[in-house]
């Protein structure tokens, strides 16, 4: 069974792990921040209802996917390569979508437009916002 629950600062370590396997651009002074808003989100295996600690440190609940937000926007989304095709992305997209008021925002590459489409995001091409960027091929999703 896989829960969904807002990460602890003692997770970092695992989220990070989870979010640079994916390759993604993530700081983790950044992301610290972000658990410390309660805004990062964690899948974990087997009930964690009571927060156990983080698996690096007592070989506990293991963080197969995170996701961390920024008011409505998705700044990064990940899973474990081998827990991917789970359902487990889709479960911390559908957890961060009740958690905000109005649409949820992704911004993402091409490659991965179709866990995007599944969920119902409306893509356009990205707008250029001025910051460079590793491919042109950045697309920008709304989920309504």
């Amino acid at each position: 069974m896989t829960t969904v629950r807002v990460a602890t600062v003692t997770e970092l370590p695992d989220v990070m792990n989870v979010l640079d396997g994916a390759v993604l651009e993530a700081d983790a002074a950044r992301v610290r921040d972000r658990i410390a808003e309660a805004a990062v989100l964690v899948a974990v295996a087997g009930d964690d209802s009571q927060r156990a600690p983080s698996a690096s440190q007592t070989g506990g609940e293991r963080v197969l996917g995170a996701l961390v937000l920024d008011g409505d926007h998705i700044d990064a989304v990940a899973v474990r390569r081998r827990r991917r095709g789970q359902g487990i992305g889709t479960a911390l997209v559908d957890a961060a979508a009740s958690r905000t008021d109005g649409p949820l925002v992704a911004r993402f590459r091409a490659g991965v437009r179709p866990f995007y489409d599944s969920l119902g995001f409306a893509i356009d091409p990205a707008p250029d916002d001025g910051a460079p960027s590793e491919a042109d091929d950045r697309l920008r999703g709304v989920l309504r």
